[in-house]
């Protein structure tokens, strides 16, 4: 007999296995605490054994909320949520609460898509990335009566919480520093930034900093897709060969930083006399490089470690101890790519 013609196991079959009855399984399996620890013990070792899970939808009915928290984030290949994901799961592992993520691509109408097809199965929190989303997903946000925490972000109005950093302060910490160090012909290179609001709201505050000592942007080059190595060894070159008397790059996030930097190591560029360089995101991955990147980390363990916190805070009913913002600090780390 195949597995697909098993019939499905039932709270009877627990009782049968463990010796007690279906209520007692009942109440072990959602957790009651009114049953003796040699008891549960029992059940759960039936269950273990026969392979049983419990249905959780006649209690989601009961209840219209299942232990699932939502999460919304943008890309699954940038390597900034992986962490901001294992941070939420560092909180959500000690709870009966489990994370479920959806991807948008950066895209507000596909945003809108995982939303609603998030809402439908009512779960017990979301969080999403960003502060900015359509007119459509604002509505769905605001009417849903379970805790929304938008992550990464603090730059602007939450609808319920905020946890992240402020982008614009981190633009202008980071042109201070590079203007500090003394360099003055300066390029920046990022992706297409209308849909990618926080590299915008950092390559805005850079541009104000830089605006208050009468120096503007040399140069720039933009593209679209993933953050790659190769493109940031292709978008050096070409802005390089367009505007050779630049002597510092701004790169939008440390991997196409990466890029430029094996480029320019190639072409046995003085760094960072002769040019320097500085990414955004602090990726741990990048430390093998033949030097350090100049970077400034996002808080992203932190991020989704807070942000879990305050979910699984509320779903147990206990009295908020945060402000409506949480604003993390990144730090700023020279390496060896910006003149100390």
């Amino acid at each position: 007999m195949s597995r697909f013609e098993n019939r499905t196991l039932t709270l009877r079959d627990v009782s049968d296995a463990s010796g007690v009855s279906e209520m007692t399984v009942s109440r072990v399996l959602r957790g009651r605490g009114d049953v003796s620890q040699a008891t549960r013990e029992k059940v759960l070792q039936a269950a273990k054994s026969l392979g049983y899970v419990p249905n959780k939808i006649a209690g989601a009915l009961a209840s219209q909320r299942v232990n699932l928290v939502s999460v919304i984030i943008p890309s699954m290949s940038n390597m900034v949520f992986p962490e901001v994901l294992t941070g939420i799961n560092s909180v959500l592992e000690n709870t009966e609460l489990q994370p479920v993520v959806g991807v948008t691509d950066y895209l507000p109408e596909k945003e809108e898509k995982v939303l609603y097809q998030m809402l439908s199965w009512r779960p017990s929190g979301i969080i999403i990335a960003g502060l900015e989303h359509s007119d459509t997903s604002k509505a769905m946000l605001k009417s849903t009566n379970i805790p929304v925490v938008e992550i990464m972000d603090i730059d602007g109005d939450p609808i319920d919480s905020a946890v992240g950093i402020s982008h614009r302060r981190a633009g202008r910490h980071m042109a201070k520093a590079i203007l500090e160090a003394g360099y003055r012909k300066i390029g920046f290179l990022g992706t297409k930034m209308p849909l990618d609001h926080r590299a915008r709201k950092r390559f805005d505050g850079f541009k104000e900093a830089l605006a208050k000592e009468n120096i503007e942007i040399s140069d720039h080059e933009f593209y679209s897709g993933g953050s790659a190595l190769a493109k940031g060894a292709q978008m050096t070159q070409e802005i390089l060969k367009r505007t050779p008397d630049l002597d510092f790059l701004y790169y939008s996030n440390d991997m196409i930083g990466a890029g430029g930097l094996l480029s320019l190591l190639e072409k046995q560029k003085g760094i960072p006399k002769e040019i320097g360089l500085a990414g955004f995101n602090g990726v741990e991955l990048l430390e093998g490089l033949p030097m350090k990147l100049a970077t400034m980390d996002a808080c992203r363990y932190e991020i989704g470690k807070k942000a879990a916190e305050i979910i699984s805070n509320r779903v147990a009913g206990q009295k908020e101890n945060h402000e409506r913002i949480t604003s993390l600090k990144p730090k700023l780390d020279l390496g060896d790519t910006l003149r100390s």
